[in-house]
C-alpha cells in the first residue's frame, strides 16, 4: 500500500494513540504522535509539519485549545479536535480558536476517515490555488481585487484591507468573505455557505456561524458588511467602487 499524507496525533492517552495509528496506517497514512502540546510544538518547529493534526483537548500542562491557538499563529494546516468533551460550547470554542472540525469520542472509524480525507482534499485545493495565483499577468490580476467603500479584498495575495489597514484573516475566513463579497446582495443560508466554502458533507453548520462572528469582529469598525437575514441566512452589503 502506498504511503501518502502525514497525520500527527496529539493525545496523552497511549491507547487512543495506538488505536488511531492502527486505523490510519491501515489506510496508508504516514503517522506520528506526540503525548503533549510541548512535544507537538517541538516537532513542528524542527520541520516535522504534518498534512493534518488530530488533537485531543484534555491534556496536562497545555490543553488542546491552547495548542491549537499556538499552531494557528505559524502554520496553516487542517486541525481536527478528537475529544470526549461533546457539549456544544466545547465545539464552539474549538471552532473559534481555529479548528477545522470537531469529532467526539467514541468515534465512528469510517466517519473519522471520511472527514480526514475531506479536509485534506480541501487544503490541497487551497494550496494549489495559492501557488497558481502569482503566475497571473498584471492584466488579469487587476480583476482579482474586489473593492468596496472601506474594504479591499486582494484575491491573488489573500490580503484584506479595511480603511487601508491590512487585517489578518485565516484561510477559511478569507474564503468566506470572498465568496460573500463576490455575491454581494444575495442572501445565502448556512447550508449553502457551508457547501460553497467548505465543500464537503461532514461537519457542523455552527462553524459558519462562528466564522461569520469572527469576520464581523475583524472587519466591521464603523459599518456592517455582513448582515443577518433573520430566518434565512447572511448577505454581504457593500458599496462597490
Amino acid at each position: 500500500m502506498l504511503v501518502h499524507d502525514h497525520i500527527l496525533i496529539v493525545d496523552d492517552n497511549l491507547e487512543i494513540i495506538e488505536l488511531l495509528e492502527d486505523i490510519l496506517e491501515n489506510e496508508g497514512f504516514q503517522v506520528s504522535s506526540a503525548e503533549n502540546g510541548a512535544e507537538a510544538l517541538m516537532k513542528l518547529k524542527r520541520g516535522e509539519v504534518p498534512s493534518l493534526i488530530l488533537l485531543d483537548i484534555m491534556m496536562p500542562n497545555m490543553s488542546g485549545y491552547e495548542l491549537c491557538s499556538q499552531i494557528r499563529r505559524e502554520w496553516d494546516l487542517p486541525i481536527l479536535f478528537l475529544s470526549a468533551k461533546g457539549k456544544a460550547v466545547d465545539k464552539v470554542v474549538g471552532f473559534e480558536i481555529g479548528a477545522d472540525d470537531y469529532i467526539t469520542k467514541p468515534f465512528d472509524t469510517e466517519e473519522l476517515l471520511a472527514r480526514i480525507r475531506a479536509h485534506l482534499r480541501r487544503y490541497e485545493r487551497i494550496r494549489k490555488h495559492s501557488e497558481e495565483q502569482p503566475d497571473k499577468d498584471a492584466a488579469s490580476s487587476s480583476i482579482t481585487i474586489l473593492k468596496f467603500k472601506g474594504l479591499e479584498i486582494h484575491k491573488e495575495t489573500y490580503s484584506v484591507y479595511v480603511n487601508e489597514q491590512k487585517i489578518e484573516l485565516s484561510t477559511k475566513e478569507f474564503q468566506l468573505l470572498t465568496f460573500l463579497a463576490e455575491n454581494a446582495g444575495i442572501v445565502f443560508t448556512r447550508e449553502q455557505i457551508y457547501d460553497r466554502v467548505w465543500g464537503y458533507g461532514y461537519g457542523s453548520l455552527n462553524t459558519v456561524t462562528v466564522h461569520i462572528k469572527n469576520l464581523r469582529e475583524k472587519l466591521e469598525a464603523d459599518r456592517q458588511f455582513i448582515k443577518t437575514q433573520w430566518g434565512t441566512g447572511y448577505v454581504f452589503i457593500g458599496e462597490k467602487l
